[in-house]
């Protein structure tokens, strides 16, 4: 499996070209977008457009530029889109677990609740590789260091730390785009908004 994997393009053409030129050249099985597509939903439905022509899965969450609701109704417009905010996404020897908005907060109650039902999901596909698509990063690792502090998610990290999570694809911090970290065995990524690949 081959995954072209972006975040906070915030409708930006010359990012969205390059996801594009990617797309044709390393001919990815799915494209994950890890939330921020729009400034404050502008935009959206031009970059929805644009990725759905690519023909390819485009698995997408919102960021803190989005709204859920929003993000529902408009990606229904489009074939090959699919909200996963809270889902599962599963094809050949992997699983794609959503989780979007945030990037604020030390703490997030509601993903700390909400992960119970990933869990049992991780627990049920021990032989499939994990992916988790977040918005704001978790804590501790060089993707959420900002001024030399920590600035992620410490319950997101909890969830990692106590599940087989392979990989962790976040954003909102500009900072660190191209970085990459290690939770134990899990790789934490900011795929930036020109896109990096995965292969499993």
């Amino acid at each position: 499996m081959k995954i072209l994997a972006f975040v906070d393009t915030h409708t930006s053409l010359k990012a969205l070209e390059r996801i594009r030129k990617k797309a044709k050249t390393e001919k990815p099985d799915i494209i994950l977008c890890a939330g921020d597509i729009s400034i404050f939903e502008h935009g959206i439905q031009h970059s929805l457009f644009f990725l759905n022509k690519l023909k390819i899965p485009v698995l997408i969450i919102q960021g803190n530029h989005e709204r859920e609701k929003f993000m529902v109704k408009a990606c229904k417009l489009f074939k090959n889109i699919a909200f996963i905010h809270k889902k599962c996404y599963k094809k050949n020897n992997i699983i794609v677990l959503g989780y979007g908005g945030g990037g604020f907060e030390l703490r997030d109650s509601t993903f700390k609740k909400f992960s119970k039902k990933f869990k049992k999901i991780i627990a049920k596909n021990k032989d499939k590789k994990i992916i988790l698509l977040l918005h704001g990063p978790p804590y501790g690792t060089k993707v959420d260091k900002i001024v030399g502090q920590y600035a992620g998610n410490k319950d997101v990290r909890d969830f990692i730390e106590r599940n087989k999570i392979d990989y962790a694809i976040c954003g909102h911090l500009h900072e660190n785009f191209g970085k990459t970290g290690k939770i134990k065995k899990a790789i934490v990524m900011n795929p930036g908004p020109y896109g990096k690949i995965i292969k499993l």
